[in-house]
């Protein structure tokens, strides 16, 4: 029998969520593309942390920076000699390996196993035409250091005073050597992160205050609770910039991971970046005549590994029977339990039969809320199967139009979770619709 994990994925590619990358050409090992639907529930998950912790506060701004940054803002972070992964070959079939993932011998073949070296995870490549020492640059492996270069242009322009925060959502590389699990460990993904700068004696306050309000942002949308948890680092654990860090960790199938991280940066990276570019990043308080290096707290969580969180934690089999279609008790019916926010199309519209009233009709209809609302129109099938393929992606509501609505001038709206059905008038159909959604 197939386990839940494997059922997500033929979901993702079933339903248009998520493609293998370059499949066409056999496929990119750990790269992701994400279909019509996925790119909407990626967009989704975006749009409500940055409504939530940009939009949704006056103590945190946004930034965009740059992917390709100066080689020096490496060095000074410490990635270029530090960001290092232990890496065993196979001396027979030659795979590689993380040496903390593997024993005496191969997992693949059985063969002997190299002494460990250490392998940088930073893509390197070259700016510019000459493919030489100077050109180097690297992709970003990290959104954070983006931010600490940007500490003081923000603090002048936003007019921030501590403490505050920079946010950013962007794009991540890591040359990781044991990808895998999907969509959990990638090459190439998405962090959205904050960086909030704290007065040293208050560092452990907004420690504290972070963790929560992070795993409450989980549990909000959707989350069950008992399949979340938070798990502090112990001190052979923590990077060598961080004086405390936690977890919050998801009961993937595979068992628990981290989803998202917080982290006690001290006054680390603000240091560094004083030190190798000769500029002053400390922060100099009007009111108490203070001057300091800002401590940091930074809670940092992946797009991709929310994403998968929210699939797996919505996914839901029932016995036959909801629709008209199922042909026995023992057919399963696929459900995605989504949070309304974040499934990718709100409200599907169907015409009863495919008969030129009711199609034009429900066109009309479709019409009238597309500004207002993510839809989906489907003539294809029968009622049922058109339902069944609505709860397959997560759609909270579906809109009926049927002979009677030509008459009474109302269709029937289905809700996913309860099944409830709601006959209302089509001229109230977007107040409805926005109070379900408020």
């Amino acid at each position: 029998m197939e386990n839940l994990m494997e059922k997500v994925v033929n979901l993702c590619k079933r339903r248009g969520i998520i493609f293998q990358s370059s499949e066409i050409y056999g496929g990119l090992s750990s790269s992701y593309d994400f279909g019509p639907l996925g790119v909407e529930l990626k967009r989704n998950i975006k749009n409500i942390w940055w409504k939530n912790n940009v939009q949704g506060r006056k103590d945190i701004v946004g930034l965009d920076a740059a992917i390709l940054m100066h080689p020096k803002v490496w060095q000074a972070s410490g990635h270029i000699s530090g960001f290092s992964d232990p890496l065993v070959e196979c001396k027979s079939c030659h795979r590689r390996f993380r040496a903390d993932e593997v024993k005496d011998k191969c997992p693949i073949c059985g063969g002997e196993l190299t002494e460990a070296k250490m392998f940088n995870l930073m893509f390197k490549t070259f700016m510019g035409p000459v493919e030489d020492d100077a050109s180097v640059v690297y992709l970003r492996p990290e959104t954070a250091q983006g931010i600490f270069i940007n500490f003081e242009n923000i603090r002048q322009t936003a007019r921030m005073k501590i403490p505050f925060g920079i946010a950013q959502i962007g794009k991540t590389f890591r040359n990781e050597i044991t990808p895998g699990n999907f969509i959990f460990r990638t090459r190439e993904f998405e962090q959205m992160e904050i960086e909030f700068f704290v007065h040293p004696k208050e560092v452990k306050k907004w420690y504290e205050y972070w963790q929560k309000e992070r795993l409450k942002w989980y549990i909000d949308l959707g989350i069950k609770k008992e399949n979340l948890r938070l798990r502090k680092h112990k001190k052979n654990e923590l990077a060598h910039y961080a004086a405390a860090c936690s977890d919050i960790e998801y009961k993937f199938p595979w068992g628990w991971a981290e989803l998202e991280g917080i982290a006690n940066r001290q006054n680390f990276d603000l240091k560094q970046h004083s030190k190798f570019s000769g500029q002053d990043l400390s922060y100099f308080d009007e009111e108490t005549k203070e001057k300091y290096i800002p401590y940091i707290i930074e809670p940092s969580a992946g797009v991709e590994r929310s994403l998968l969180a929210f699939l797996i934690d919505a996914y839901e089999e029932v016995s036959g029977g909801r629709t008209k279609t199922t042909k026995s008790t023992k057919e399963k019916e696929i459900i995605l339990h989504l949070d309304k926010r974040l499934a990718p199309i709100k409200i599907a519209i169907l015409p009863l039969v495919r008969k030129k009233p009711l199609v034009k009709l429900a066109k009309e209809i479709f019409n009238s809320l597309k500004s207002d609302f993510n839809l989906q129109y489907d003539e294809v099938g029968s009622i049922g199967r058109r339902y069944r393929r609505q709860d397959e992606i997560g759609t909270p509501f579906c809109l009926t139009i049927d002979f009677e609505s030509l008459e009474d001038k109302k269709v029937t709206v289905r809700d996913r979770d309860t099944m409830k059905q709601d006959r209302i008038f089509i001229n109230e159909l977007r107040e409805y619709f926005w109070e379900k959604f408020k």
